[in-house]
């Protein structure tokens, strides 16, 4: 089938052709009208009839020419023969003419996509797929060629549609491939020019229902849209006519002019936003990156500065290290020097007790000395100790005790006086030397 032009219906329609055009006009229409049904001229007359009655009537004469040949002598026998033998040689050639007449017009040839209806006194006998066929029936014809295979295109604009505010769509072009599945219904319940009718009510209905779904603001999305609802929509009401929709979409909407304007601005507010999105994505990725690089700068330096903690501490652990063992060798040290010092005092202990032992040994060996001797310490330490005894100092008062601040405060600094000139004349008396003399304390 041609293609429609863009905001024109198509028109199906069906033609009355010879044999010859069927194939041109299933193929390419006519006029813009997409023919997918053509009535065949028919070119089998009963003419052929004619040669085969005087086929058999000449036959017949001959028959009788011979019966009179037989009874008959002379002339009259002879040219009673020849007339039979003219008779005979005229009837098979006419029988022979009218049966090579009726093979040929009983030949019909459909075309491969096609079927034909086959019909017989007006009733639809069968369907003839692509080929040839013979119709020996004198009253045998095709009355109807079907395409059945090819998928007819089909474009259906919709004027002044409403949306869901009840605004006016200029239009919106509906676009459809259909395919006739049952030739024969679809012949004898609709036909292609009422079918044309039906198509174009089921489609103007179907895209008005969707129009009334839709925003002004949103038509164009109808554009392109999933149309696979309205498709199925479609087929429950044309299956009654054995027709199958195989495909279906929506090209184009056009809408009103303050509508067009506003999508105008509409389109060139998203373009803006897209440009300023694009720069900012732009900003963006400059930024990203720009502290990407401040952030591997930082992870170096970050990484130069563990570096140089981790050297710190190992210098510092290493400085620890030497403290602790010259803080060891130090206390070893030490402890030597204890232990030195230790066992000297202990040897210097071990040999004073051995002294203090032989020096007892000695002092049990010479008792009487010993106790002359401390008899003679005895006394000095008495001396020592009576020297150094405080001298109780009486205040006598008139009229018993005073308790005076007055008398109090002078006793407190006489006191002192009288101690420190005692102790001065004590110490200026003679003691006993250690070698039987006397000295001055």
């Amino acid at each position: 089938m041609s293609s429609v032009r863009s905001h024109r219906r198509s028109v199906i329609s069906e033609a009355v052709a010879p044999w010859g055009d069927i194939a041109r006009l299933l193929r390419g229409g006519e006029a813009g009208t997409l023919l997918p049904v053509i009535i065949p001229k028919h070119r089998r007359r009963l003419w052929w009839m004619l040669p085969l009655w005087v086929g058999g009537y000449a036959l017949l004469s001959g028959v009788m020419l011979t019966l009179k040949e037989s009874g008959s002598d002379g002339l009259g026998g002879m040219a009673a023969g020849a007339l039979a033998t003219l008779s005979y040689v005229v009837g098979v050639l006419l029988l022979v003419i009218g049966g090579l007449w009726w093979w040929r017009s009983s030949i019909v040839e459909i075309e491969q996509g096609t079927h034909g209806v086959l019909t017989r006194y007006g009733a639809v006998v069968r369907t003839l797929d692509a080929g040839r066929h013979y119709l020996w029936h004198p009253w045998s014809r095709v009355d109807f060629v079907v395409d059945t295979a090819t998928e007819i295109p089909y474009s259906a604009p919709v004027m002044a549609c409403p949306t869901q505010e009840n605004v006016p769509l200029r239009s919106i072009e509906f676009f459809l491939k259909f395919r006739i599945t049952d030739a024969v219904l679809f012949v004898r319940t609709i036909g292609a020019g009422n079918f044309d009718l039906v198509l174009s009510s089921a489609v103007q209905d179907a895209i008005r229902q969707r129009a009334r779904r839709v925003r002004t603001e949103r038509a164009y999305d109808l554009r392109g849209s999933d149309v696979a609802d309205m498709q199925d929509l479609l087929n429950r009401q044309l299956d009654r006519y054995g027709v199958r929709i195989t495909g279906c979409n929506i090209p184009d909407v056009q809408l009103p002019a303050q509508y067009q304007q506003h999508l105008a601005t509409r389109e060139q507010v998203a373009k803006e936003r897209t440009a300023y999105e694009q720069e900012w994505g732009l900003i963006r990725k400059r930024r990203i990156d720009s502290l990407g690089m401040d952030i591997e700068r930082a992870k170096k330096t970050r990484d130069a500065r563990i570096v140089e903690v981790r050297a710190a501490l190992n210098r510092a652990r290493e400085e620890v290290a030497q403290l602790l063992e010259r803080q060891e060798t130090e206390a070893q040290r030490v402890r030597f020097e204890i232990e030195t010092r230790g066992r000297s005092g202990l040897i210097a202990a071990e040999n004073e007790a051995r002294a203090q032992q032989a020096l007892a040994k000695a002092y049990r060996d010479n008792r009487a000395v010993l106790q002359y001797e401390l008899a003679r310490r005895r006394l000095e330490v008495g001396s020592r100790l009576a020297g150094k005894a405080p001298r109780p100092v009486v205040v006598r008062t008139d009229g018993g005790t005073d308790t005076s601040a007055l008398s109090t405060l002078f006793t407190a600094q006489m006191l002192p006086r009288l101690t420190s000139g005692d102790r001065v004349l004590n110490g200026s008396a003679l003691l006993p030397g250690e070698d039987g003399g006397h000295e001055q304390r």
